[in-house]
């Protein structure tokens, strides 16, 4: 999603005359297309726009949790909408309800969908490796010292 910043405006015209430029800036953010007989269009790519369309369908999951206030903790509660959240421990439920909270509050003063959308999936993902079993792997050793090898010919 774009940033906060005016966005880019071109004249319907430029679309016929310099389509590359056009294309090229909607690629990069989402632009306005202005025209005389009618409102202004915006062109984003597919991308933008699912990202865009994915900010708003969290959104909507969180207004629905945040409201439902039934004497449950926020993560008891968000398990109801994100049902992955029922792998993480109880202290882990807790913080992954309040760091979305707070990135989904970043995305939407920035107007930026990635800053929600990255901890929603990474936080996914860590409730992923934890059902697959991860998180029982014996803990990685690290050598002490440098080992120098010679270079391979």
């Amino acid at each position: 999603m774009s940033s906060l910043k005016e966005r880019k405006t071109f004249m319907s015209s430029e679309l016929s005359r310099n389509s590359a430029e056009v294309f090229k800036a909607a690629e990069e953010e989402p632009i306005s297309i202005t025209r005389r007989d009618g409102d202004s269009l915006v062109l984003m790519t597919e991308a933008e726009n699912e990202s865009r369309n994915s900010l708003l369908n969290f959104a909507a999951q969180l207004i629905v949790v945040t409201v439902d206030e039934d004497g449950r903790s926020l993560g008891e509660r968000f398990t109801d909408r994100f049902e992955w959240m029922l792998v993480l421990s109880k202290e882990d439920r807790e913080q992954c309800a309040k760091d979305l909270i707070k990135a989904a509050r970043a995305s939407f003063a920035t107007n930026t969908a990635h800053l929600a959308i990255a901890e929603l999936t990474s936080w996914k993902m860590t409730a992923e490796a934890i059902a697959d079993g991860l998180d029982k792997l014996p803990p990685v050793e690290y050598l002490e010292e440098f080992i120098t090898v010679e270079r391979p010919r």
